[in-house]
């Protein structure tokens, strides 16, 4: 069969590899995020010789949780760039090889020179996928979709508004609506009546894809928080929305692909993640729903009407993104004090 460039990259890449020393990779990741998609595990192996084994997690915590109590179990770890800092400095991750990844070449500066992968002054996460916490519409409601956050305290849509039940990001939700650095909250009450005021538009709050996806279908909502590869999916399915990244700008988040420093299988690892960041793999995968990606050559080798190319390829939203950093255990209380207590005076 007459391989594709992906395959073909790949193989050059990895000539010298024999069978007799390639190595069996363990990545710990998310369940069914990108790297243990059947068809690209399948042709890294037949590319380079390594087999790939994942295991799963269900939290950041959980995931550093793992790392710490299974020393040399992964080779490869999947980690959102603000968390990234307390694993370089706990001494889980080591640093990145970038002679090893060559794709790391197409990552534009702002995104490799991201402040919390090149925790401790080096390289800890390779920029992987991105995307944005913002909003969408049902375009049954909007015959043009709105560009302020403040369609949410419009009273024409009362009873048809909805959230995510998450402390951590109503807060920085409402930080954005007023003018605030999501990263440096300065005036919490200010977030609080925001809130506070929110809260008589509310229908329902939502807690999964498939729950928005179900309102939205049902006609049961009209403006709603949502994540930008969801609302891509959403789109795709034919429900009737739109994503918007209004101007006062949306909630960012970076994912990196790290190396545990007890990884025994450090080149097949550095391969594995110079094969995840490769344009070839990511355009399979951006037509099955995939994240924004951090490789601008992968970015650019889309269709023009992909959604990651049409909204988040545009640099004038992503000059609006905050992307999100670490949080201290004392502010995530103050959030899930304050939500909770916003909740339970409804």
């Amino acid at each position: 069969m007459k391989m594709n460039l992906f395959y073909a990259t790949a193989v050059g890449a990895f000539a010298a590899l024999s069978a007799a020393n390639a190595d069996e990779i363990r990545v710990l990741n998310w369940q069914g995020y990108g790297t243990d998609l059947d068809w690209a595990v399948t042709a890294f192996t037949e590319a380079t010789g390594h087999t790939v084994v994942h295991e799963y997690f269900n939290s950041e915590q959980e995931m550093l949780t793992k790392l710490r109590t299974n020393p040399g179990a992964y080779d490869v770890v999947l980690i959102n760039a603000a968390f990234t800092p307390q694993a370089q400095g706990e001494g889980l991750i080591g640093r990145v090889d970038t002679s090893k990844i060559a794709n790391l070449a197409d990552v534009p500066e702002d995104l490799a020179g991201n402040q919390d992968l090149n925790a401790g002054g080096a390289l800890h996460g390779v920029p992987w996928t991105w995307g944005l916490t913002s909003f969408a519409v049902n375009t049954n409601d909007f015959a043009e979709a709105p560009t302020s956050i403040e369609v949410f305290w419009d009273e024409q849509y009362t009873g048809k508004v909805s959230i995510r039940d998450d402390a951590l990001e109503a807060v920085q939700f409402a930080a954005i609506a007023t003018g605030q650095n999501i990263n440096d909250i300065s005036d919490l009450d200010a977030v609080k009546d925001k809130l506070s005021a929110l809260m008589p538009q509310i229908k329902t709050y939502w807690g999964s894809e498939n729950d928005w996806n179900q309102f939205m279908a049902a006609g049961d909502l009209a403006v709603a928080t949502f994540w930008s590869g969801s609302a891509s999916r959403s789109i795709s399915a034919g429900l009737p929305v739109q994503f918007v990244v209004p101007q006062e700008g949306a909630i960012g988040w970076l994912d990196g692909l790290s190396i545990p420093a007890s990884s025994t299988n450090q080149d097949a690892a550095h391969a594995f993640i110079n094969w995840m960041i490769d344009p070839e793999f990511y355009v399979k995968w951006a037509a099955e729903g995939a994240p924004a990606s951090a490789n601008a050559k992968a970015a650019a080798a889309l269709p023009d009407d992909a959604f990651n190319k049409r909204i988040l390829g545009d640099p004038e939203v992503v000059a609006r993104v905050q992307f999100q950093r670490p949080v201290s255990d004392e502010n995530r209380e103050k959030y899930l004090e304050l939500w909770q207590g916003l909740k339970a005076a409804q």
